[in-house]
């Protein structure tokens, strides 16, 4: 081999070797299986700093834990399930996620919506993550004694049938240890809605258990 060609050589194989660990760990981010969260402002850190919801928290403690995964927060605040239906399949075919976490339904309560239609949002939702080859988490809200008795126990049966109808974890309450503490009022933002950053992590504890055996 003349010195030129050599020289050649050696150039274009440390381009290419340069090329091949500059791409590895954004290959390696594209390959990772994602964790899709569709939700509302509970997931969209609505008041928060970047960084301080539970889905970014989520992502941190899977990296601590050694896990692959990426999480995708497609979550946007005053969603209802009709919108999450709605966007869903959009997600699916664009982050093509092995797993899906649904945190919605909050919202359909706020403004009264009927319960029939928020349980057929779900189901379906549930079989739109199913048909794209994905596990799911369901995440289960509740309501304020004011809406009476019936409503509330009604609304939270409905997060268990879909759950049990999909296959699916299930998260009872995301917001058990905040909004039904003696002093849940200092966990809150000013709106009494929208949890304080120092209740996102206990808002993850209660997401990990129902996602931690589909990792």
């Amino acid at each position: 081999m003349s010195g030129l060609r050599r020289r050649t050589w050696v150039a274009h194989f440390s381009l290419g070797v340069a090329a091949a660990w500059s791409a590895g760990p954004a290959a390696a981010a594209a390959d990772a299986p994602v964790v899709l969260v569709v939700g509302d402002s509970l997931s969209a850190e609505y008041g928060l700093k970047p960084g301080d919801g539970w889905v970014a928290l989520l992502q941190k403690r899977l990296a601590e834990q050694k896990k692959p995964h990426r999480v995708v927060n497609a979550s946007i605040s005053g969603d209802t399930t009709a919108g999450g239906r709605s966007r869903l399949p959009a997600a699916l075919r664009a982050h093509r996620p092995a797993i899906v976490i649904v945190e919605l339904g909050g919202n359909d309560a706020l403004r009264g919506l009927p319960l029939a239609s928020t349980r057929d949002n779900l189901l379906a939702m549930a079989r739109a993550v199913q048909d794209a080859a994905a596990r799911l988490v369901v995440v289960g809200m509740q309501v304020p004694p004011n809406y009476g008795a019936a409503y509330g126990k009604e609304f939270v049966g409905l997060f268990e049938q879909v759950a049990r109808q999909a296959h699916a974890g299930l998260v009872p309450f995301l917001l058990k240890g905040v909004a039904d503490r003696a002093d849940a009022m200092d966990w809150f933002q000013p709106d009494r809605i929208h949890p304080l950053a120092k209740a996102h992590p206990l808002m993850l504890d209660n997401v990990w258990p129902a996602l931690r055996p589909l990792l």
